[in-house]
């Protein structure tokens, strides 16, 4: 089964944390789980959960609480990738709850969800908890920083038939609380045996406060085309930069806290489908989130601490790949996590505006709920919009619309041919995804 399941995958090979951390969960044990971002923790978890689940067992069996909605729907998908046959659903604030109480009338084997989404399913019983088996705390680490320790302790609590228990971070844990009933877990440590930034370039650049933004757009400039994620500490201050881009008419997407749930997941998929290649976020995107490898870290503001500054830039360099992160600073910051001379980066020259993407991303009203997958969508784009494969980027679909990245100078085309055509029979709205 593992092989099928790793084959589903495309992964040739477990890495030596994901080996050990198998091991340890066959032998029944609880486990503690510490490995940096970018390892592989998920296989390292679902792999064991998939083990545990019963053909013959109905209802849910196993249940992953999450600090995020975005991670909740990165473990969905590697947990549908696998191609196990047990079904899973995902359950997050912004979701619809009708939606998410219909998945019910058909349980999942494996239920996925932030801890004030489930808390409030399980108080208005909308699921049956008595049969599961197997509890995983991914990034608990975090979940404690969000808050939601009432939440988890009262969802532990109403878990009588649990069996197994693991729990992931990604920084050491020296007290595990109580409430999470571990029983003499096994820890497995490989947070100080790999670096969390394997081989990552420190360069900064000197800049005054005033000139700051300045400097950053040289930056991006000279980056040129190559996917940039630039971290800030504030909301406004991602804010102002993207009003300086918008300004400078240079394409890019914003992602923090303060945003619509919706806005979002567009833009991690535009990122992650290539359409946009600058993302200027919060630390929200430090960690847990689906995106793909970031050729380039951009501290626009240091953060306050060495860990976050880490996660930032396990964001790029991950898994022995390379990668660069520009530290945008004035002559008077000091930072004690940062250690030894580091390289300063010139900015001198007239930089040309970086070139749009390649790549576009369309909106579909129609989504799962309407029985639409990516098949469908490919023959439409084939047969009817006049498209070759290579035309056409990474297709997503939700529950009801999707998202799929087409080459940018076949869009009107495209567009204007598909005005009037039905996907499953029914008409449906298709535009570029703003």
């Amino acid at each position: 089964m593992v092989e099928k399941v790793l084959g589903n995958l495309k992964i040739t090979s477990l890495n030596e944390m994901q080996q050990a951390a198998i091991a340890t969960a066959d032998k029944g044990k609880d486990v503690v789980l510490l490995a940096p971002t970018g390892s592989g923790k998920t296989i390292g978890f679902l792999l064991p959960v998939l083990k545990n689940l019963s053909t013959d067992a109905k209802g849910v069996q196993a249940l992953i609480l999450v600090p995020s909605r975005e991670l909740a729907l990165q473990i969905e998908q590697v947990f549908k990738l696998m191609g196990t046959g047990f079904k899973v659903n995902c359950c997050y604030g912004g979701h619809p709850v009708k939606i998410e109480r219909n998945n019910f009338e058909q349980p999942p084997a494996v239920l996925i969800g932030t801890p004030g989404r489930i808390a409030y399913h399980l108080r208005k019983e909308n699921f049956d908890e008595s049969g599961i088996s197997t509890l995983v705390l991914d990034e608990f680490d975090k979940a404690l920083e969000f808050g939601f320790q009432e939440d988890m302790a009262y969802i532990i609590g109403n878990l009588r038939s649990l069996k197994q228990r693991m729990l992931t971070s990604a920084t050491a844990m020296t007290d595990i609380p109580e409430f999470t009933g571990l029983k003499n877990p096994v820890e497995v440590n490989f947070l100080k045996d790999v670096k969390v930034v394997p081989d990552l370039k420190l360069k900064k650049i000197i800049t005054t406060a005033e000139d700051k933004l300045d400097a950053l757009f040289d930056l991006i400039c000279k980056i040129g085309s190559q996917t940039s994620l630039i971290f800030c500490n504030h909301r406004e201050t991602v804010d102002r930069i993207s009003d300086l881009l918008i300004d400078k008419d240079l394409a890019h997407d914003i992602f923090h806290g303060g945003m619509e749930q919706d806005e979002r997941e567009r833009a991690l998929l535009k990122f992650r489908n290539g359409s946009i290649k600058i993302l200027i976020t919060t630390d929200l995107a430090a960690r847990g989130l689906d995106i793909p490898e970031v050729g380039n870290i951009v501290h626009y503001q240091l953060p306050y601490t060495e860990d976050a500054f880490l996660h930032r830039n396990g964001r790029t360099a991950r898994m022995n790949a390379k990668g660069t992160a520009f530290l945008i600073m004035t002559e008077e910051e000091k930072y004690p996590f940062l250690k030894g001379d580091i390289e300063i980066e010139k900015l001198k020259g007239n930089y040309e505006l970086p070139k749009d993407s390649q790549w576009q991303t369309l909106y579909i009203a129609a989504g799962k709920k309407d029985k639409v997958n990516k098949i469908d969508i490919v023959g439409l784009l084939l047969k009817k919009g006049g498209l070759q494969k290579e035309d056409v980027g990474l297709i997503e679909v939700k529950d009801q619309s999707s998202y799929v990245a087409v080459k940018r100078n076949m869009v009107n085309k495209i567009l204007a041919a598909l005005r009037d055509e039905k996907i499953k029979n029914k008409k449906v709205k298709i535009e570029v995804a703003m």
